[in-house]
């Protein structure tokens, strides 16, 4: 049975920055149990760090969809120096 993804869509902002807080304390706890002892599935470990990385995507979606239009621009300005060097 496959597992399902965690959902961020639903989540209000407080919820979102409540449950990444929460998962990384779990994440940190996890990985120190996992060098001092071992845990049972360490693959657990890369899944957690997957939807760490979900959270911090949807918030930075919800923070960009968030900018006014200066700020899209001056955005796509840096970017685009960035990638010139």
């Amino acid at each position: 049975m496959a597992k399902q993804k965690f959902a961020t869509a639903e989540l209000s902002d407080e919820q979102l920055a409540q449950e990444l807080k929460s998962r990384e304390a779990e994440y940190s706890q996890s990985k120190f149990d996992h060098a001092a002892k071992g845990i049972a599935n360490p693959m657990e470990l890369r899944e957690m760090r997957r939807n760490i990385a979900r959270i911090h995507s949807e918030v930075r979606r919800r923070e960009i969809s968030a900018m006014s239009a200066e700020e899209l621009a001056m955005r796509s300005k840096i970017r685009a120096r960035r990638r010139q060097k």
